[in-house]
């Protein structure tokens, strides 16, 4: 039995009933004709080859309320570039395909430095950012929604749900961020996911106030049940004002700039899946460079980076009182993990977390010494507003280029 609870500072769609998705299509199509809906895909080539996006594909042929797609492309060859064109050419909407790493986008790329992305530096911030610029440039799309292309059990009810809320005339949110629970079934065994959103980032969001002192930012982001969620929609106004970062801190990143230009009335986390599963990054304790080791770092700057926009000084001393902080903030959580972990007659593993747990509180104080060793880092690139006021051909710079690589050969 789903509950109705609204806690923190923004607004919770839940599913209450179990509405049917044909009943949630039916309104999105009649809205769709008034305000058209696209959807943004960011992809690696490698995901073309896995089952997660062919399932993707098969379900989004039926979704007849989106006006386009938009696919961003990172990490592929000229051939493996013509591969997607026929890959995604099942797609019954209008397509199109982003070829990050395509001459015309890199020509684009370096004529765009100074606005804050270097050219040579690719990433799913970047990729978003690009297919947003695409749809701001086709100039007819109100409502836009983004999700990943690696969701194993993929329905398209995920996507009605995730854009009802944006898309309902009568309501006035302008971004909404998904949510649900992450796990996975191997030979019937259940387990627990989302560990970076469980065991670091909220107990990280409450050891910041517990160290620092409560804000209403820290307040709106521990409000959120699932911050990590790669899901989200927004008006077309917040795809116009929004800078992305180009690191692993994306989508605290991309929260905390919603916050900045949106009061939190306009901003619903919406429940869009009873459950998920996707692919799992590696720990890569050995590596610093890659996977959840990397992406906690980045995330931990990021909040970092708040804070001293905020007016607070963060000293050495002070981070090591975080990581102190954080570990027992998350080890208590743990307590009620486990509880649920085993109520719900799943597998967990408590010395896997505590573990976990343990990296990333060197994670927390290895973030902050980065942070004091380069305060000004700023990974954020303008906004489409920003620069198409200091370059007003962009638009149609952009347009050209995407419709000459999509040319079917």
């Amino acid at each position: 039995m789903p509950d109705f609870f609204q806690n923190g500072s923004i607004g919770t769609i839940h599913q209450l009933r179990g509405r049917e998705t044909a009943e949630l299509e039916k309104d999105l199509t009649l809205w769709g004709e008034e305000s058209p809906i696209a959807l943004v895909i960011p992809c690696l080539f490698s995901e073309l080859e896995n089952s997660a996006l062919p399932q993707i594909v098969e379900e989004l042929r039926e979704v007849s309320y989106l006006s386009e797609i938009v696919i961003g492309l990172d990490r592929a060859s000229g051939e493996q570039f013509e591969f997607a064109k026929k890959f995604f050419s099942k797609l019954p909407q209008r397509h199109r395909i982003l070829w990050q790493d395509g001459p015309r986008l890199q020509e684009i790329n370096y004529s765009l430095e100074r606005f804050g992305f270097p050219s040579e530096k690719s990433g799913k911030g970047k990729n978003v950012w690009y297919c947003l610029g695409y749809l701001l440039a086709r100039n007819r799309f109100q409502t836009i929604a983004c999700h990943d292309a690696d969701i194993r059990n993929y329905d398209r009810s995920l996507l009605a749900r995730l854009l009802y809320p944006i898309a309902q005339p009568s309501f006035n949110y302008a971004f909404a961020k998904g949510y649900y629970y992450r796990s996975s079934t191997d030979q019937g065994v259940t387990r627990l996911h989302g560990r970076v959103s469980r065991l670091y980032v909220t107990p990280l969001i409450r050891a910041l106030a517990t160290t620092f002192g409560r804000t209403d930012e820290l307040e709106y982001l521990d409000s959120f049940r699932y911050p990590l969620a790669g899901e989200s929609a927004m008006d077309i106004s917040v795809a116009r004002s929004l800078r992305f970062p180009s690191d692993w801190g994306l989508e605290i990143g991309v929260l905390s700039e919603v916050y900045a230009r949106y009061p939190n009335s306009r901003i619903c986390q919406v429940d869009i899946a009873s459950d998920y599963d996707h692919k799992h990054q590696p720990l890569s304790n050995n590596d610093k460079t890659i996977g959840l080791y990397r992406m906690s770092r980045d995330i931990a700057k990021a909040f970092f980076r708040k804070l001293t926009t905020s007016g607070f000084a963060l000293t050495q001393e002070s981070f090591r009182t975080l990581k102190a902080t954080y570990i027992r903030t998350a080890l208590e959580l743990i307590e009620h993990y486990e509880s649920d972990a085993i109520s719900n007659s799943m597998s967990y593993d408590r010395d896997q977390e505590e573990s976990m747990v343990s990296l990333f509180g060197q994670s927390v104080l290895e973030a902050g010494e980065g942070f004091l060793q380069n305060p000004l880092e700023n990974p954020f690139a303008a906004s489409w507003s920003e620069v198409q006021n200091e370059h007003e051909e962009i638009f149609e710079t952009l347009l050209t280029a995407v419709e000459s690589d999509n040319k079917m050969s």
